[in-house]
């Protein structure tokens, strides 16, 4: 207590001020507080398997298991080298992808650590990153909390929500170091043509930008599309590809990913050394979770038979297109990846000038959770994200109440 009573006050760090996460934000604490006092809320903001009954596969809880005795101590602060060597072999499968040593490959508390210490590692006050808009709202905080500036590049929902390359050209600056590339795309659920990624990559390379490639879903793809890796068509430039465990093999909770570093990097040592310095800090990633990515990258793929003809994730992306298709006003662009939905609200049909109060408003009426657009980094608030996680009868009946709402709402 100071010197006349009072105690000084602890304000937010004025970094956070440009840093949201809306997927856990506001209104994701109201509805924990209508869940306490008995409602029941379908959360559809979420893209957490476990809670809608995908199973994490026996192997790889059955490795983790057995490894349990052994997992008490610390690892190499990359992480242990069977995992990583896993990681390796994985892309060695991958046609064009670029050699990879197990030196190259970090792991990680998930993506969202690795995410956080390369901004840590690379950034400087007042420089800039480009990122996609719509976004996974993680990367424009990441860049803020390092004291960069996130510059937001549109996507095109006209062109199936691929990058606009010449908004990306026309907001590159000195100040740019980086783009970042999300690719199965959260929250539209593209899959991005090869000629953009190349187009991605030449413009990384007239301005010597450094390539960040966010491919956690590359294997949740439907119908004929194929996930071609950023690194692949960029062989001969620095580039750092994201991926880990929690949606393609369902172990959200485990904590479990990796990043791959690619392409020449003399040029980039002090960041990379920077990188190991970070990973060392932080000591390592959590032990047990390790263990589970050796069974999970060379056993049975078994999301083929999710996303295949009958299987259960394309079965509920299809439910939930149709279900949005008979909304008068609503529309949305087909997903060729991911687990979300990001339908469009027309203006014409509905006035919104909020679309948190619009996702609070659906919440308090129809007890379903969902994000709003401009939680992701859109600018116009004119869509929202639905998660595509719950058995597809549960889905229409959901996506039918949220057209009953819109029906009558006005702002």
């Amino acid at each position: 207590m100071g010197q006349h009573g009072r105690v000084r006050e602890l304000t937010q760090a004025s970094k956070l001020q440009n840093v949201v996460y809306e997927i856990r934000g506001p209104a994701n604490a109201h509805a924990a507080r209508l869940e306490a006092e008995g409602h029941h809320i379908l959360k559809l903001n979420i893209g957490n398997p476990s809670v809608y009954g995908f199973e994490a596969p026996p192997a790889i809880v059955r490795d983790v298991l057995s490894a349990l005795p052994e997992a008490h101590g610390y690892t190499e602060s990359r992480g242990i080298i069977s995992a990583r060597r896993a990681v390796v072999a994985r892309y060695e499968l991958e046609p064009g992808f670029p050699e990879l040593d197990v030196d190259d490959v970090y792991l990680g508390n998930g993506v969202s650590e690795l995410i956080i210490m390369t901004m840590q590692a690379l950034l400087d006050d007042g420089d800039e990153v480009l990122v996609p808009a719509p976004d996974y709202p993680l990367w424009t905080a990441a860049v803020s909390l390092a004291g960069g500036t996130p510059v937001h590049y549109l996507c095109d929902e006209a062109d199936g929500w691929n990058p606009d390359l010449e908004d990306m050209a026309s907001k590159i600056t000195p100040a740019t170091k980086a783009v970042v590339v999300i690719n199965p795309n959260n929250p539209t659920g593209a899959v991005y043509k090869r000629e953009v990624l190349e187009g991605i990559a030449k413009l990384a390379a007239e301005h010597e930008l450094l390539l960040l490639s966010d491919e956690i879903y590359d294997r949740i793809l439907y119908d004929d599309a194929v996930h071609v890796p950023l690194a692949s068509v960029a062989p001969d430039q620095l580039c750092i590809t994201y991926n880990g465990l929690s949606k393609t093999y369902r172990v959200a909770g485990y904590r479990s990913g990796w990043m791959a570093v690619t392409g020449p990097r003399k040029h980039a040592s002090g960041f990379l050394e920077g990188i190991d310095l970070l990973a060392s800090s932080r000591l390592c990633p959590n032990a047990p979770a390790q263990h589970a990515i050796q069974a999970a990258l060379g056993g049975q793929q078994s999301i083929a038979e999710l996303i295949g003809p009958g299987g259960r994730l394309l079965d509920q992306r299809d439910a939930a297109i149709r279900s949005l298709n008979r909304i008068p006003g609503v529309s949305c662009v087909v997903p060729r990846g991911a687990l979300y939905v990001f339908p469009r609200l027309d203006p014409e049909v509905y006035e919104i000038h909020d679309d948190s109060q619009l996702v609070l408003d659906l919440l308090l009426d129809e007890k379903i959770l969902v994000v709003q657009g401009t939680g992701f980094n859109w600018p116009e608030h004119d869509h929202i994200r639905i998660v595509t996680l719950p058995w597809a009868r549960e889905l229409e009946t959901a996506i039918e109440r949220i057209g009953n709402f819109l029906a009558g709402y006005k702002q």
